[in-house]
């Protein structure tokens, strides 16, 4: 279990991190979103106590991560995968780090199997590729069997194959009571893979719930509807945020009135509905509405851009 309370860290007259509290809890995976420079590297590294909080406290399994005899047999965490020796070899590496803890070859040998890097687990690690990088960063972070993962953009530079292991690794880690925290940029990804979201924006958290809750929250109630009499129905639910779109010429995507209000018009004003669905928001929308205020780099279509001063002349 990770808990922090009231967690900050400025640098300067820069607030990364702006007094957050929250529990990533045991036996499920929770994802970790925000836009570019909204806190989310800082809060991973004050958690293994690579930076410093300036107030507040985060602890890892009860204790803090410098308290911990053996943290490699408590936490496992992927922060930076070109954090490496790049003359050693992937099995040098390893063997270096479980030296420090006492874990044994064959537990080496395990994760090299585990993380797909058998072929190459003799190569100098300075010839990875990005993907081969990140499977030897998350084969580190499962040297000690840690009951804790942490992972910051695991699927970084990974193919699909890859990003597919990395989904299924986590569920199966989280399936066996342990505690895994990851970030990612990847949306569809994180609909697949997280169970519960914290999502962080500008330093402070401003979603913390179940995905679905998070989803549900966010938009109005979109359906899609099926009707031969296409304008009946428009004009019959006609009213203060209803809205109609015609996206075909029997098919009608209507948003801001619930699935049973829809039946039932249709039903007064003897509309024959064939087709009745409800559209759920994806993750990414619902990010999307969550986080745009807290972007601090806005991008411009290029159609929005101002002309250059002399431009046209």
């Amino acid at each position: 279990m990770i808990e922090a309370r009231n967690l900050a860290k400025r640098y300067g007259a820069k607030t990364a991190v702006d007094g957050v509290s929250f529990t990533v809890q045991p036996g499920k995976v929770t994802g970790f979103l925000g836009p570019n420079g909204a806190g989310k590297s800082t809060t991973m590294r004050m958690i293994v106590g690579l930076d410093r909080p300036t107030t507040g406290d985060v602890t890892v399994n009860g204790k803090h991560y410098s308290g911990h005899k053996a943290p490699l047999h408590e936490v496992g965490a992927l922060l930076d995968a070109k954090a490496v020796h790049t003359k050693r070899s992937a099995y040098n590496h390893l063997r270096a780090m479980a030296a420090t803890h006492g874990i044994p070859d064959s537990r080496v040998r395990e994760v090299i199997e585990m993380t797909g890097l058998a072929a190459v687990a003799r190569k100098r690690v300075g010839g990875f590729s990005l993907g081969m990088g990140q499977r030897l960063g998350i084969a580190v972070a499962l040297l000690g069997d840690p009951q804790t993962l942490i992972f910051d953009e695991p699927v970084n530079g990974l193919d699909p194959e890859g990003v597919q292991w990395v989904r299924h690794l986590a569920k199966g880690l989280a399936a066996e009571g342990r505690t895994v925290f990851l970030s990612s940029h990847l949306m569809s990804e994180m609909a697949q893979t997280a169970d519960h979201l914290i999502i962080i924006g500008r330093g402070r958290i401003i979603a913390d719930a179940p995905m679905q809750d998070v989803i549900a929250g966010q938009g109005q109630s979109r359906t899609r509807v099926r009707t031969d009499q296409p304008q009946v129905l428009t004009s019959a639910l006609a009213g203060d945020g209803v809205s109609s779109r015609l996206l075909e010429p029997e098919l009608l995507e209507i948003t801001g009135v619930d699935v049973k209000r829809i039946a039932y018009t249709a039903l007064q004003n003897q509309v024959l509905l064939y087709e009745l669905t409800p559209l759920q928001a994806s993750l990414e929308e619902a990010y999307m509405q969550l986080t745009q205020d807290e972007v601090e780099y806005h991008s411009v279509s290029l159609a929005e851009e101002p002309a250059m001063a002399g431009e046209g002349k």
